[in-house]
């Protein structure tokens, strides 16, 4: 099966591989069969291939450079999320593509917040394939949400504070609604304003509203986006259920330090990129319940002592440097006055140091 998109930036083509698993949608640019690298541009939640078709537009024409829709995600198929294997089913339906497409060697990947997950859970399953990681605003390695340190401890047993049930629900109705208006401090298009960049960023329109399209391009519903929920006893009243993205993230489920136990000599040079003034992933994410409770946000918040923001970037900058300590190499760049979009608000920089991955 092969579909275009109605438009897609100069150089940039769009199709439909369908695979064992998924029928997936992908955009890509460059020559396949060229001496350049496979790249390979894996999306974050919320948000769709278009969020990386400036940058493939953008590389030399040498490197093919591919950026699939994840399940449930701009207009791959949808099929339900199993969130007990956490990041597995966009892994595997990555894999089934890459196996489909057919590129020659192993791949760099490109990983943007969760889709950051999904390309460590790619190179601990399949290192040998993966060439170097770019991970770029990446959900920790511990998943998102109710875990107090460094290695990763969950507020409460049942991991409560994490999940599907945390979505918030204007938002949720806003992206099922397909609602591009400007109003609403939780509509589409103020959520991408607002956090999806840094505070002095401005969109080009046109760009704008592409990116728009793909975060309502996002399939909602307890399969999906947010996920399923369960109850629980303590602070706020619910935990992860099994369905659906924001489970799969959830660190009752997710836990990616099993990339530092990839053999020494199959270990990817890890490059991690990341906005200075994220709010997303940072270690006081406006997203995290322990950030909100700590601002008086959230009823009977529990306290730093049983709650407290869960420290994303530390997580991630300790796993990472585990991963050097037992034979692999990370660098870490960071972009100030840059949000959780770098690849889109700093573009030039961007690129220089995909490049300079690539070489």
């Amino acid at each position: 099966m092969s579909q275009t998109r109605d438009e897609t930036l100069a150089g940039v083509d769009s199709r439909t591989i369908e695979t064992d698993r998924l029928e997936t949608h992908l955009i890509e640019s460059g020559d396949a069969v060229g001496e350049g690298k496979t790249v390979v541009f894996v999306h974050g939640n919320v948000s769709s291939s278009r969020f990386f078709e400036d940058t493939i537009a953008a590389l030399p024409d040498d490197h093919h450079a591919i950026a699939p829709d994840l399940r449930g995600y701009g207009d791959s198929e949808t099929k339900p999320v199993d969130a007990t294997d956490g990041l597995g089913d966009f892994q595997r339906d990555l894999r089934a593509l890459l196996e489909r497409v057919g590129p020659t060697g192993s791949v760099t990947l490109v990983g943007w917040s969760n889709g950051g997950g999904v390309a460590m859970d790619y190179a601990i399953d399949h290192p040998a394939d993966v060439d170097s990681l770019v991970l770029v605003n990446p959900v920790s390695p511990y998943g998102f949400g109710g875990t107090t340190d460094l290695e990763g401890t969950p507020c409460f047993e049942d991991f409560a504070g994490s999940g599907g049930g945390l979505g918030n629900e204007a938002f949720v109705e806003g992206l099922a609604n397909r609602d591009r208006s400007e109003g609403g401090e939780n509509s589409p298009r103020k959520i991408l304003r607002t956090y999806y960049v840094g505070p002095t960023h401005q969109f080009d329109e046109e760009r704008e509203e592409s990116y728009l399209t793909g975060m309502l391009d996002t399939v909602t519903g307890p399969e999906n986006y947010p996920g399923d929920a369960s109850q629980s006893d303590n602070w706020p009243g619910v935990a992860p259920g099994e369905r659906g993205v924001n489970n799969a993230v959830s660190p009752k489920y997710c836990d990616l330090t099993g990339i530092t136990a990839i053999d020494p000599g199959e270990k990817p040079p890890i490059t991690w990129i990341r906005g200075g003034s994220d709010q997303i992933v940072s270690n006081e994410s406006l997203f995290d319940l322990g950030t909100l409770g700590r601002m008086e946000q959230l009823a009977d918040w529990p306290g730093d002592d049983v709650f407290p923001p869960q420290p994303m970037v530390d997580q991630t900058r300790a796993v990472l440097e585990e991963y050097e300590d037992a034979g692999g190499e990370f660098e870490e760049v960071v972009f100030s006055n840059t949000g959780h979009t770098p690849h889109l608000e700093v573009p030039g920089e961007f690129l220089e140091r995909l490049e300079s991955a690539l070489e």
